[in-house]
């Protein structure tokens, strides 16, 4: 049988198949919260007030992250207007150049198959693949820094001549500077760590002699620095907040209680690396074992680069700062799977058939038990309320498990008659498989954001019709009812642009009240959606209010005028 990575027919086909199923995912699920609501309406913000500048948050000045993805979700929603796969764009496409580069480096520096089983392993990953159809900043972090790590691994392999070795050295200068503008100093801080580590475990000291370090930072910092001068300049709070308390207190101290264990990243990776479990360690075995007699001869400047120790140790070395960091989330993480990627590549490439009929195993057996778990998920159901949520995505469990099994038993299949149609038939099947996962979450993604309420408040509301939130903040709603709304007592992640703009929220439930009674006496209408056990602490204070939805997290109520002023309103109108 003939080699499928080298047949342009197949490798077309499973490419636009692979483009459909990812784009039209992109728009097949509501805006989940926390993350894709808040960067979807820090975006709408944007294109609302054209302050390219001052980033804000329900109209609130919101400095945790600079602001290119918000720059590339404004520039989608002006040219393709508001919606959820406008939103998430920006992501998807920086999943897929992760996946590209991959593909390019591993064909470029170790040989096609390499670039053909890394962009199968990168894509099919169920964490990076879930990933990339969730509008968070991580995704986009990693993308610009897969740019630098792919870049780098391009400049120096074997054979580049200077003009590329230069042209590639720039291009990972640049990724490093849009890292930076994605995230913050840890877009130049990591990689420039893993150069470091590097140089020191290979001994490869010529290779500072080949950064273009003049040439590259001018280049970066070109590109990095305008944003942080215009928005220092008008903000001059901001290096305060974003460099001290935003990078060092971040990372030193619980501020932000994102704590969690060592291990905390552990079943992460082993969950998020599947469907490749099984040949995951042997994958980093190829960056600890690579000896210096067969690595990478540079011929330019006579050096040895070593590109699997470089990949080993981006990947490892990472893993640790963030599993020694005081602050953690799951995505933290995703900028070694790209490195990661390559390496069991790497591997796949050389593997026998038992090999991938172990990888296949780790795939089908699991499956096979979590069918018979299946009918007990709604019992994970926290309360009655989220029963046929979590009621609904069962049958999505069942296809996806199915799916994946499937998977796993045409690997164990093929492993030995074709090793390139059993990567294939993995890769292809967990990548499905995950989507329908995802998909079939999507009523428990409706719930969380509250979308549901959507008509039934647009009903209700005028342009002047002030919205509350009473001890709690939606962060989706504000996206799909184009409108920013005052917070009540909390303050939540905009507590810093609070204390420079004050006035912008009610800082107590008590000036809530007042406010609230206040407009219903001059008759005007208000909204306000509510903490549950605020909303009933507000009914024993027998506050007016009308009830318009209810559900386990929030309350929403409407302020209607008191008769007297309805009434007066109707004689001024006569």
């Amino acid at each position: 049988m003939r080699e499928l990575y080298k047949s342009k027919a197949f490798v077309w086909t499973l490419l636009i198949l692979f483009l459909l199923v990812w784009f039209w995912m992109l728009g097949a699920r509501t805006l989940v919260p926390t993350d894709e609501g808040r960067y979807a309406e820090m975006a709408r913000e944007m294109v609302a007030t054209q302050d390219w500048i001052t980033t804000r948050l329900n109209g609130i000045k919101y400095f945790e992250k600079p602001p290119l993805q918000t720059w590339m979700n404004a520039v989608t929603f002006e040219l393709f207007g508001l919606g959820e796969w406008q939103a998430r764009l920006w992501t998807g496409l920086c999943g897929l150049l992760g996946i590209g580069l991959v593909a390019v480096t591993g064909t470029r520096v170790f040989s096609g198959r390499v670039g053909f089983y890394a962009a199968l392993v990168l894509a099919s990953s169920f964490f990076w693949a879930g990933m990339g159809h969730i509008n968070t900043l991580d995704m986009g972090l990693t993308g610009m820094m897969t740019i630098s790590l792919c870049a780098l691994l391009m400049a120096q392999r074997d054979g580049a001549s200077r003009d590329s070795q230069r042209n590639w050295m720039l291009l990972c200068w640049a990724g490093m500077a849009l890292a930076v503008l994605s995230k913050g100093l840890i877009g130049i801080v990591l990689p420039g760590a893993v150069l470091v580590l590097y140089t020191l475990f290979s001994r490869d000291w010529a290779i500072w002699k080949r950064l273009h370090l003049f040439k590259g930072l001018l280049l970066f910092f070109a590109i990095a620095t305008p944003w942080f001068v215009a928005v220092s300049l008008k903000n001059p709070e901001f290096p305060q907040f974003f460099f001290i308390h935003e990078h060092f207190q971040r990372f030193t101290s619980k501020i932000h209680s994102r704590t969690g264990p060592w291990y905390y990243f552990i079943p992460i990776l082993v969950l998020g690396i599947v469907p490749w479990l099984g040949v995951f360690f042997q994958g980093l075995w190829q960056g600890v074992r690579e000896e210096r007699d067969t690595a990478g001869y540079n011929s330019l400047n006579g050096g040895r680069f070593q590109p699997k120790k470089m990949l080993l140790i981006w990947a490892a070395f990472i893993f640790v700062f963030f599993s020694i960091s005081d602050s953690k989330l799951p995505s933290y993480i995703l900028p070694i799977f790209p490195a990661l990627a390559l390496l069991i590549a790497c591997y796949l490439e050389r593997a026998d058939y038992k090999a991938l009929a172990w990888a296949g195993s780790l795939v089908a057996v699991p499956s096979a038990v979590a069918l018979a778990f299946i009918p007990r998920v709604p019992s994970l159901a926290k309360d009655a309320f989220s029963l046929p949520l979590v009621e609904a995505h069962v049958p999505y469990i069942y296809a996806g498990t199915l799916i994946f099994f499937i998977g796993g038993v045409a690997a164990i299949r093929l492993a030995r008659q074709h090793k390139d149609a059993a990567v294939t038939a993995l890769a292809a099947t967990a990548f499905l498989a995950g989507q329908v996962l995802m998909l079939g979450h999507d009523p428990q993604g409706r719930y969380s954001a509250g979308v549901d309420y959507v008509p039934a408040l647009q009903a209700e509301l005028k342009p002047e019709t002030p919205i509350y939130l009473v001890g709690r903040y939606e962060q989706a709603l504000p996206f799909y009812l184009q409108r920013t709304m005052t917070l009540v007592q909390h303050a939540d992640e905009m507590e810093f642009g609070l204390k420079q703009e004050p006035q912008l929220w009610l800082p107590t439930v008590d000036a809530f009240v007042a406010q609230w009674v206040a407009d219903h006496t001059a008759g005007k209408k208000d909204i306000a959606i509510i903490n549950p056990d605020i909303y009933k602490q507000l009914v024993e204070r027998k506050l007016p209010m009308r009830l318009i939805g209810q559900d386990p997290r929030r309350v929403i109520v409407a302020n209607d005028p008191a008769p007297e002023a309805a009434a007066g309103g109707k004689k001024a109108a006569q």
